[in-house]
C-alpha cells in the first residue's frame, strides 16, 4: 500500500528530502533500487509489470506512487508502475505530463502519483479518485506533505504519526544536515497500530487493523505482506542526489546507497554512483 513523508523546497540544505516504505506482497518478483539500462533512470523495479515505485533521473526529475485504498478495482487495468517510469523517460514537465495523463486516467486502478522536476522547483500531485474519468491535478506547496492510501495529506491517524515524527527531526535538526538512515530507523519501522474507531472503514476492520501501521507485516489469504523497503531519497541544494535503501531480500534485510549528480546543476562533467 505504501506510506510516505516528504520536504519540499522548505529545508536551505535539501529542495528535496523523501522517505517511503514500499507493501507488497512478498511473493511478487522486484530489484532494488539500482540503475536502469541505459544509465538515465535510478529506481526500484517491480519485475512482474516492470515499472517502479519510486524513481528519479539524471535530470532531477523524481516520481513515486501509493495506490488508493478502495474495494472496487479494473479487472485489466493497466500498471500504475508505468505512470513513474513514463514521467521519468519522457521530456515533458510535471504539468506536461498530467495533462497527457488526463486522457487515461480512467484506466488504472486508484492511484496517488507525485511529479517533480527539482531544476525547475516545480511539483504536482495527480490523483485518479473519487472519479476515475476526472484526473485531479493540484501544484504541491513548498512544505511537508504526508501520502498514504488517500489524498496527500489526509488525517490518517498513521499518516498523522509520520509526520508528527518527522517534523521532530527537522525541529531537532534545524538547518543542519539531516540523519536520513536514522529517521528511516526510527520513522519508518514503527509497528504501532490505530485504534479499530480511527480506521477509515473501507477494508474489514480486521484487514485494515493489520494495515494501520507504518511498518506492515502481516499473512493474508494470497501469502504474507508486508513492508518490503524503505526508502530515503534526498536531493541537496548543489544538485547531490542519494537514494538509500532498506530492503528484504530472501527474508533477510539488506541496505545500500546509490547515489548520482543531477545534470542541469553538475559544475565538473562527472557523475559518480556509488553503492
Amino acid at each position: 500500500m505504501c506510506i510516505a513523508v516528504f520536504l519540499w523546497q522548505a529545508h536551505p540544505l535539501y529542495p528535496f528530502l523523501l522517505l517511503l516504505n514500499r507493501d507488497e506482497y512478498h511473493s511478487r518478483p522486484s530489484k532494488p533500487v539500482g540503475w536502469w539500462e541505459g544509465g538515465e533512470i535510478l529506481g526500484g523495479k517491480d519485475e512482474l509489470s516492470g515499472g517502479t515505485w519510486l524513481g528519479c533521473n539524471r535530470d532531477g526529475k523524481i516520481a513515486f506512487i501509493t495506490n488508493v485504498r478502495e474495494v472496487k478495482s479494473i479487472p485489466q487495468a493497466k500498471t500504475r508502475g508505468d505512470l513513474t517510469l513514463r514521467f521519468l523517460e519522457s521530456n515533458k514537465n510535471p504539468k506536461e505530463y498530467a495533462e497527457e495523463l488526463s486522457k487515461e486516467a480512467d484506466q488504472y486502478n486508484g492511484f496517488n502519483l507525485i511529479l517533480a522536476d527539482i531544476s525547475s522547483k516545480s511539483m504536482v500531485y495527480l490523483t485518479n479518485r473519487p472519479k476515475p474519468e476526472n484526473l485531479i491535478v493540484m501544484e504541491v506547496t513548498p512544505g511537508m506533505h504526508v501520502l498514504s492510501n488517500a489524498s496527500l495529506d489526509s488525517p490518517w491517524p498513521k499518516a498523522q504519526r509520520l509526520g508528527h515524527g518527522f517534523k521532530d527531526f527537522l525541529e531537532k535538526y534545524g538547518e543542519a544536515e539531516l540523519p536520513t538512515e536514522e529517521m528511516v530507523e526510527i520513522l519508518m519501522t514503527s509497528t504501532i497500530k490505530d485504534d479499530e474507531s480511527t480506521l477509515p472503514g473501507i477494508y474489514p476492520s480486521e484487514r485494515e487493523h493489520q494495515l494501520s501501521s507504518i511498518f506492515v507485516e502481516t499473512d493474508t489469504p494470497l501469502g504474507r505482506y508486508g513492508t518490503r523497503s524503505t526508502s530515503a531519497l534526498s536531493v541537496k541544494s548543489s544538485g547531490e542526489v542519494n537514494f538509500y535503501e532498506r530492503y528484504l531480500d530472501k527474508d533477510q534485510w539488506k541496505e545500500h546507497t546509490m547515489s548520482c549528480q543531477i545534470k542541469k546543476m553538475e559544475e565538473h562533467g562527472q557523475f559518480n554512483s556509488v553503492q
